[in-house]
């Protein structure tokens, strides 16, 4: 639930589309910008991603 609240406020509603087209092809940089450089509260600030070890690029 906390997800789709912050998907509305932060992606789908944040500001106006000129078409749902244009809001579509918006997603895929706010899904990145939400799961890569976006704190969590959860996380202590941490991304998401930070706590993924086999992400590309990430191999230890």
């Amino acid at each position: 639930e906390r997800y789709n609240r912050t998907m509305l406020d932060e992606w789908a509603y944040a500001r106006p589309y000129a078409s749902e087209a244009e809001r579509v092809a918006a997603f895929a940089d706010w899904l990145h910008h939400y799961n890569h450089h976006r704190g969590h509260t959860s996380l202590n600030g941490q991304p998401p991603a930070s706590r993924v070890t086999n992400l590309s690029g990430q191999y230890t």
